[in-house]
C-alpha cells in the first residue's frame, strides 16, 4: 500500500556497503523500519543528510504486512532545524531524545497526538533562544501520557479526602505510578524530599520551564529517576548511551 505521510528518524544503520536502515516513527503508519540505497550523487532524491536523527520529514513509501524492512520511494524534508545543528546543547538534547524514542517506541502503532507532540517539542527546541535547559525532563515526563503511565495526583486518605500532593509530605511509587501516604513494600519508591520533584515535573511545560531553576545535580537526579520510571514501565528499556554527555551540560 502506499502511503504519503510525515515522519521523525528515529535511528540509523549502516547496512553493507550501499545501504542504510532507517527506523522512523510516521504519522500515519507508526513505528516503520526502510531499507534506503545510499545515495551515491548529490542529484539523489534520498539525500544521506536526511536521516540524522530527529529529522522531520516527508516520506513516500510501500508499507506491506509482515515485511520488516519497507521500501521508501521518496523523502523530503518537511521542516528544516535552524540551530539545533549548530548548538552543542541543543544537539546533545536532540541524539538523547532520538535514542529515547528508539527505544520507548518499539512497536508503536499509529498515535497521531503522539507523533505531533514529537514534532511540535522538536520544532520548539529548534526556535528557542534561552531557557531550553530543562527541555529533555519536561519531554520526558509528559511523554508517559501518551504512553499510559502518567502520574497519578489523586490521592485518598482512610477517610476519603483528597490529599493535596503539593503538601511535599507523601511518596511516590514508581512501579504504581501514584503518590502515597506511606512507603511501599518494594524499594521502587521516592522519598517525600524527590517526589515533590515529580509533582514540580508535572506542573512543567516548554514556555514556563525556564521558570523552574535546577542545578546540574538536580537536573541530573531527575533525569535517573525519570529514566528508572521508563524501565519499569517499558520491558528491556536499557541504559542510554547519550546520557552520559547531557549529564556535563549546564554547570550551573
Amino acid at each position: 500500500m502506499l502511503v504519503k505521510t510525515e515522519a521523525v528518524v528515529l535511528h540509523t544503520l549502516k547496512y553493507g556497503e550501499s545501504k542504510i536502515i532507517v527506523d522512523m516513527f510516521t504519522r500515519e503508519a507508526g513505528r516503520l523500519a526502510f531499507i534506503v540505497p545510499v545515495p551515491k550523487t548529490s542529484k539523489s532524491r534520498l539525500k544521506k543528510q536526511y536521516f540524522q536523527p530527529m529529522t522531520l520529514l516527508e516520506v513516500e513509501c510501500d508499507v506491506r504486512q509482515r515485511v520488516q524492512l519497507q521500501k521508501l520511494k521518496d523523502a523530503r524534508l518537511l521542516s528544516a532545524y535552524t540551530t539545533i545543528p549548530f548548538s552543542p546543547e541543543k544537539l546533545a538534547l536532540s541524539l538523547f531524545t532520538a535514542e529515547f524514542l528508539y527505544h520507548a517506541l518499539r512497536s508503536e502503532q499509529q498515535d497521531i497526538p503522539l507523533f505531533s507532540y514529537i514534532c511540535n517539542s522538536m520544532q520548539w527546541l529548534d526556535m528557542s533562544t534561552t531557557g531550553f535547559a530543562n527541555f529533555h525532563l519536561t519531554f520526558l515526563m509528559h511523554m508517559s501520557r501518551f504512553l499510559g503511565f502518567y502520574p497519578n495526583l489523586e490521592v485518598r486518605e482512610e477517610r476519603g479526602e483528597v490529599r493535596d500532593v503539593s503538601q511535599g509530605d507523601l511518596f511516590f511509587d514508581l512501579r504504581e505510578g501514584h503518590f502515597c501516604l506511606t512507603a511501599p513494600t518494594h524499594s521502587d519508591f521516592l522519598q517525600p524530599g524527590e517526589a515533590r520533584l515529580i509533582h514540580l515535573m508535572m506542573r512543567m511545560d516548554f514556555p514556563t520551564m525556564h521558570l523552574y531553576r535546577l542545578s546540574r545535580i538536580d537536573r541530573n537526579r531527575i533525569t535517573e529517576v525519570l529514566l528508572h520510571y521508563y524501565r519499569l514501565h517499558i520491558p528491556q528499556f536499557p541504559e542510554l548511551k547519550s546520557l552520559p554527555v547531557l549529564q556535563e551540560l549546564w554547570a550551573e
